[in-house]
């Protein structure tokens, strides 16, 4: 236990002394955090919508209005389609609508015929042509659903839906009812930035051993290859909690984020997790020859892998065999459903006792293969 410490106290002395590496470790995290946290949206807004309205009716500009009173679309203009707010000027009712999506200028159009607001008045259906633009299969999806949805409230005002429905759902968002996209984007954010960054500076820490030769000290010390990667793994430990604290505390007063029911598997599994992240590092960085290696080992390997397997933006039914079959075995896919739930649900253990279980697993064959690897180079210097 006593050189496990002393090797420990040298990586933290190491650490503290390198002033570069010990600002990199608190900025790079505060950027992604920052960078990713504001720019990940996952809800479609602000969709140009243009208007061909041929009925020019009180009726048809009510329909219009309330398009646009979702929040969800915005006016498409240009030099070649303008906003028109004159009834006298009906040039561009002769427009091409298809025109204003093949230009680029709008993500859907929508048609009203000239007797629009008669046919509805009588009781009778209107056809309203709607074209959507579906080189994005999911936006064109969530515009089809916005008019489909807009539509048939819409009609619902004036008594004239053609086919009432005879069950009515009644629909309450639950854990999350005011839709704040941040409640799901930056717990998950959390386990991408504590899974990179402290695996990073574990393997470089590693590597540098190899580059300046000091390695070549420890293995002719008594040190035996568990010792070092326990002395090693605790100091970036201490850091990665020191990182995880600056990161969550920081995330909460932006975001607005706060615990939910039980705060223990939290407390509890982000040690854990930041354990597998520092194990990780140190696989890297024992089976790194040099810090280009191991920058690669950790961005493709570690951040693409949590990135896009661990359910962080795509849910995992959604990735194909077999990297759905892959995505068992990434740790920050545990540790998201862990955040999520202390965020957001507030079920507690009964919710996350598996995604634990999961990171002790997935730790202990990291240390395994790491310890494995590192007798082997021992042996062979």
């Amino acid at each position: 236990m006593k050189r496990i410490l002393s090797q420990c106290q040298k990586e933290l002395a190491q650490f503290r002394r390198d002033r570069l590496t010990l600002a990199l470790a608190f900025i790079l995290p505060l950027m992604t955090l920052l960078i990713f946290g504001f720019a990940i949206r996952l809800e479609a807004k602000n969709i140009p919508l243009f208007i061909q309205d041929f009925d020019l009716s009180p009726l048809s500009r009510s329909y219009i209005e309330r398009l646009f009173a979702t929040n969800q679309f915005t006016q498409a203009s240009s030099l070649r389609f303008p906003i028109i707010d004159s009834e006298d000027n009906k040039d561009y009712l002769f427009r091409n609508p298809q025109q204003a999506i093949d230009e680029g200028i709008a993500k859907a159009t929508v048609v009203i015929p000239t007797d629009f607001s008669r046919r509805i008045k009588d009781g009778l259906s209107s056809d309203v042509q709607v074209l959507v633009d579906g080189s994005d299969a999911n936006n064109a999806r969530v515009i089809q659903n916005i008019i489909k949805a807009t539509t048939k409230d819409f009609l619902s005002n004036y008594n004239v839906e053609s086919s009432p429905d005879k069950i009515m759902p009644r629909v309450r968002i639950w854990f999350n009812p005011g839709r704040k996209e941040s409640f799901y984007i930056i717990p998950g954010l959390f386990a991408l930035i504590l899974w990179v960054y402290p695996s990073a500076l574990t393997s470089f820490a590693m590597v540098r051993e190899k580059e300046q030769g000091t390695i070549l000290q420890v293995y002719a010390s008594s040190l035996n290859n568990i010792q070092l990667l326990l002395g090693k793994g605790l100091a970036y430990l201490l850091i990665g909690l020191g990182q995880a604290l600056f990161i969550l505390l920081l995330g909460s007063l932006i975001w607005g984020l706060s615990l939910v029911g039980d705060p223990t598997p939290l407390l509890i599994g982000t040690p854990i997790f930041l354990a597998d992240s520092v194990l990780f590092g140190l696989l890297v960085g024992v089976g790194a020859s040099n810090l280009t290696a191991a920058i690669q080992g950790v961005t493709f390997l570690g951040f693409l892998t949590a990135l896009l397997l661990s359910g962080f933006i795509y849910p995992l039914n959604n990735i194909p065999f077999p990297l759905s079959f892959l995505s068992n075995v990434i740790p920050a896919r545990y540790y998201i459903e862990i955040t999520r739930d202390a965020y957001v649900r507030g079920t507690g253990w009964s919710g996350v006792w598996l995604a634990m279980l999961m990171l002790v697993v997935l730790g202990l064959f990291l240390f395994n293969v790491a310890r494995l690897r590192l007798k082997r180079m021992q042996l062979s210097d």
